[in-house]
């Protein structure tokens, strides 16, 4: 016999948690009671769920296992709905743990109540209220395994405080094998003779259930075909790579979206072809006439949800790979190919400040480094101009939110303490969650920040000048002094105004080893 809290504990144990992110809450102190007598799990205080919760995602997106946020109800729930949100628009496996009333006060608007289903059920695969201290260890394996499977997404747990403390006796659940994915012969035979007949075939890589033996398959399937990846998807593919064709998103090259458009056979590897990736939904042709679409996602449920295929598969990206094997590269392709690679190398090459600081940082920074960024116009240069190559990583949110690369760049360099881990975040992205740099601090985790600082909510304010020339209203943004606000958490800081200047800084941020942030001022 232990208590539930206990229970859950093990059963994550079990299940191969090693890392959770929280705020601790009176909800759930049984449960923080149940961590401090294990070392398996290590709890990383955070300073606000938003924080924690896009710290948990972070994790769920690089280690491709669930990333595990705890939170109090109420206040803690909201807080972390952020964080719930971008797992649900990117595809991430993410186990939320919320703190509950005690069950004889539900349905009574008690102290900080929250229907959990009402307020949640639309962005996460599934939301429960554990009432029964004996289903604790099931509850929380299925929920584990709901995270992962189809289109990963986030689950959610309420923890009433009054379970939590009750004797269970209900034996921990083994780990259960993956669903496996299977590709028939007969769909591999229909999408290689459309490839066999098509003038100008494109691969279009996205999504969040590649393994490292999909990432290296790829290549070697496709070597003649020109591949591109989704809205900040670029760490899928080696940039160096001949077939390598650029990125879609926003802030795409014209000249790819052009590209695309003239394709008249495109692979979709593992997207869901939203409306970033596909501009506006217009990449593509709804009826599927203009192109043959072959689209390949591990949820049926996302196949044909917005553009019709003429061939669907629900797969993984490693199955589908496997079972398609090598496509012979035909020589009518390679003027398509050589046309692709060059356009891709032209726009990476666009001259600007942050375009350049970005090139800059790629050329000091090793192959495995981890770069981080939230939202804002500031992360089109990373998008453009930055060459990540394997197994380098990028972290950045799909959903567009604000605030995500330092909580990210925390995880990161939490689960892999001997990478490199840069975060580039605007003036507006970084102050969303400021306040986890006391976490970076007291965990004395060796983190760059660059700041690009222009006083404006930058990407509102283009918006505005498009719209309502001269009329920019409610934009510009009042800045601390961002070196003392570094130096006041014990950082390494620098303020800088040129591309040199910056690189320099970065440089001996990197080379230093401890948490640092470079200031870079603009117009």
């Amino acid at each position: 016999m232990r208590t539930t809290a206990h229970a859950i504990t093990e059963q994550l144990t079990v299940l191969g948690a090693d890392l959770m992110f929280g705020v601790p809450g009176e909800s759930y102190l049984a449960v923080l009671d149940a961590l401090h007598d294990t070392s398996a799990i290590r709890f990383i205080t955070c300073r606000q769920e938003g924080g924690a919760a896009f710290a948990a995602e972070a994790a769920g997106k690089l280690t491709g296992r669930p990333g595990v946020v705890m939170v109090t109800r109420g206040p803690g729930a909201t807080n972390a709905a952020i964080g719930i949100h971008t797992a649900q628009q990117d595809e991430t496996p993410l186990l939320i743990f919320v703190g509950q009333v005690p069950r004889h006060q539900r349905g009574r608007d008690a102290f900080q109540e929250l229907d959990l289903a009402a307020v949640f059920g639309s962005m996460c695969k599934w939301v429960h209220e554990l009432d029964d201290a004996q289903r604790a260890p099931d509850v929380v394996a299925r929920a584990w395994s709901l995270t992962t499977s189809g289109r990963p997404g986030p689950v959610m747990i309420g923890l009433p405080e009054d379970m939590l403390t009750e004797q269970c006796d209900a034996a921990v659940v083994a780990p259960g094998p993956s669903p496996a994915s299977s590709v028939s012969a007969g769909t591999v035979g229909a999408i290689r003779a459309l490839l066999d007949a098509a003038e100008r075939p494109l691969v279009i890589v996205g999504g969040s259930r590649w393994s490292d033996a999909a990432i290296d398959q790829l290549p070697r399937s496709f070597a003649g075909v020109p591949v591109v990846t989704a809205f900040r998807r670029q760490d899928l593919v080696d940039h160096r790579l001949a077939s390598f064709a650029g990125s879609l998103g926003i802030g795409a090259d014209p000249a790819l979206l052009a590209r695309v458009h003239a394709a008249d056979v495109v692979v979709c590897i593992g997207d869901r072809l939203d409306d970033s990736t596909t501009n506006g939904f217009t990449l593509l042709d709804t009826s599927g006439q203009r192109a043959a679409l072959v689209h390949v996602h591990p949820d049926p449920n996302e196949l044909g949800r917005v553009f019709t295929p003429r061939l669907s598969v629900a797969a993984a990206p490693e199955a589908f790979l496997d079972a398609l094997g090598i496509v012979p590269t035909q020589p009518r392709w390679a003027d398509w190919l050589a046309h692709a690679r060059t356009g891709y190398v032209a726009w990476r090459n666009t001259e600007g400040l942050l375009d350049d600081v970005v090139r800059g940082l790629r050329l000091m920074l090793p192959d495995d480094a981890i770069v981080t960024n939230g939202a804002g116009n500031f992360t089109r240069p990373v998008q453009r101009s930055f060459a990540f190559g394997r197994p380098g990583r990028h972290l950045a949110p799909i959903s567009g939110a604000m605030g995500y690369g330092l909580p990210a760049a925390m995880a990161a360099k939490v689960v892999h303490p001997d990478r490199v881990v840069v975060c580039v975040a605007g003036d507006g992205d970084l102050l969303m969650t400021s306040q986890e740099l006391a976490t970076i601090a007291r965990l004395g985790l060796g983190v760059v920040v660059l700041v690009v600082d222009n006083s404006s909510y930058g990407t509102i304010r283009t918006h505005q000048e498009r719209r309502y020339p001269g009329r920019p209203f409610a934009t510009a943004l009042t800045n601390p002094d961002f070196v003392e606000f570094a130096h006041s958490f014990g950082m390494r800081a620098e303020r800088t105004t040129t591309a040199a200047e910056t690189i320099d800084a970065l440089q001996r941020g990197v080379a230093s080893g401890v948490a640092s942030l470079v200031h870079l001022v603009t117009d």
